[in-house]
């Protein structure tokens, strides 16, 4: 079988090994969403386009073909606006890469870069009351292991605001429990690191978890919540994860009305995050908390947190309000009502 254009081909070879990991640093993770999207525009122009896998070359994707690609990734496969634009971004991304690496794809490049980011409503972030996390988090039952583990799981993603693959992403060599003040190294987006200070209370609680799970010595490169499979200690993934929180949401939705109906991990850093909005954690501090790159994004909590909007209405005692109507100083003023509307 004789492919079409071996260029096209090496140049996804070159950005998805090269390109990303080496020159750019990329975590595994932006990899692996870089290499869906090549693979689903690829399945696309062989479903929809009828263009096989060995057939498929720069010229066949143009401006709109790209816009086709994004249409049928909303329509036929429900992606989100938001997953849309990510795929986007990675198609002009690679096309990048591709002028670099040959400067006669520039036109394509350029087809590719006139596609627009489609604009989405603000959406509305979910997350738990007080008496919601404590019913969530109290339906593990930690007398098993699995129950604990899912327990100190979800505590620690609270207590430190953690995005799921970054609790995922922890190994043993990451916490620091014997400190003054005990702390995590987290790995974010982009492989950034900062250091989360965790509470006593939730330090006391890995202690106990890590005791019945990394009783060995030398386990400082284990992942700190992992899955056995075949005897093997593997790391867990984010789907197992929402797996779980979705059966303990449903059980403690039974006992609380607070919970939300479609629970997911990423409710317990929302929640965290207007937690410690609602305490008086200045924006600037939380965005470095959360290891948000632009304080923008941590915007979002000031918009959601109606409670606090509510209670200053509260404290607004309306004493400067008029009870009376009272008629406006010009209103038996022949002359001001003219010039007020323009009749002299």
């Amino acid at each position: 079988m004789k492919i079409k254009d071996a260029t096209f081909f090496k140049t996804i070879r070159g950005f998805l090994t090269v390109y990303l990991p080496k020159q750019k640093c990329a975590s595994p993770n932006t990899i692996k969403s870089y290499r869906e999207t090549l693979n689903l525009l690829l399945k696309f122009l062989e479903e929809k386009k009828k263009i096989r896998l060995h057939k498929a070359s720069f010229s066949d994707l143009d401006r709109k073909t790209v816009g086709d690609f994004l249409e049928w990734l909303e329509n036929s496969r429900k992606c989100s606006v938001s997953t849309r634009n990510q795929r986007l971004m990675a198609i002009k991304s690679f096309f990048k890469y591709a002028v670099l690496v040959d400067a006669t794809q520039m036109s394509f490049q350029i087809e590719v870069q006139k596609v627009p980011v489609k604009k989405s409503s603000s959406a509305v972030v979910e997350y738990l009351s007080h008496e919601g996390l404590k019913s969530l988090l109290s339906q593990p039952n930690a007398k098993n292991d699995r129950g604990l583990r899912d327990q100190v799981l979800m505590t620690l993603m609270y207590d430190a605001a953690l995005r799921c693959q970054e609790i995922l992403d922890l190994k043993v060599r990451d916490i620091n429990l014997n400190a003054i003040s005990p702390s995590i190294i987290v790995t974010g987006k982009g492989r950034k690191i900062r250091s989360v200070p965790i509470t006593t209370k939730v330090a006391e609680h890995i202690k106990r978890y890590m005791l019945k799970f990394h009783q060995q010595a030398g386990q400082q490169d284990d992942y700190l919540f992992y899955t056995i499979s075949h005897r093997e200690r593997r790391q867990m993934s984010c789907d197992n994860v929402a797996r779980f929180m979705k059966q303990y949401g449903i059980s403690a939705r039974k006992k609380c009305r607070d919970i939300p109906k479609n629970i997911h991990p990423h409710q317990l850093r929302h929640t965290r995050a207007i937690h410690l909005y609602r305490a008086g954690m200045p924006l600037a501090i939380l965005a470095e908390f959360l290891g948000h790159a632009n304080i923008s994004t941590t915007q979002v909590y000031a918009y959601a947190d109606t409670e606090m909007k509510r209670a200053a209405i509260k404290k607004a005692k309306g004493e400067e309000l008029i009870d009376e109507p009272v008629d406006a100083l010009w209103q038996t003023d022949e002359e001001m009502i003219k010039r007020l509307y323009g009749l002299k």
